[in-house]
C-alpha cells in the first residue's frame, strides 16, 4: 500500500440528533488515535455543477495513507461505535472510494497534454 494520503468521503441523513452526538463524540479520539484529520461537514452543500448530490451531510476526512484509513475502518472500537452513527443515521454511501492526490495529478496532467 502506498504512503500517500487518501480521503474519505461520506454523506449521511441524520434522523436522530441524540444518538448521532454519541456518535460523534468517540469519533474524532479515534479518528485522531489511527492519524485521521477531519476537514469539513456541510448539511447543505451547493452544486455549481452537474446532478445535486443525494440529501444529507457531506463529511471529508483523510488519512496520511490507505493503510491507516483501513486500520481505522477495521479497529473494533471503530465498529462498536459505528453501531451509534447506524442508529442516529441513514448512510446514502461512506468512503465510496480512497483518493490518492498524486495520482489525480497524473491523470490531470495525462489529460491536458492529450
Amino acid at each position: 500500500m502506498s504512503d500517500v494520503p487518501v480521503f474519505m468521503l461520506a454523506n449521511l441523513v441524520v434522523n436522530d440528533a441524540a444518538e448521532y452526538r454519541k456518535y460523534e463524540k468517540g469519533f474524532f479520539p479515534l479518528l485522531k488515535r489511527r492519524s485521521g484529520e477531519f476537514l469539513t461537514f456541510d448539511d447543505a452543500p451547493h452544486t455549481f455543477e452537474g446532478i445535486a448530490p443525494r440529501p444529507g451531510r457531506v463529511i471529508i476526512f483523510k488519512f496520511p495513507s490507505e493503510q491507516r484509513a483501513r486500520a481505522w475502518y477495521a479497529d473494533p472500537a471503530y465498529q462498536a461505535l459505528s453501531d451509534r452513527r447506524r442508529a442516529g443515521s441513514r448512510a446514502r454511501s461512506a468512503a465510496g472510494g480512497l483518493v490518492a492526490p498524486p495520482a489525480c495529478d497524473r491523470l490531470a496532467r495525462q489529460l491536458s497534454e492529450a
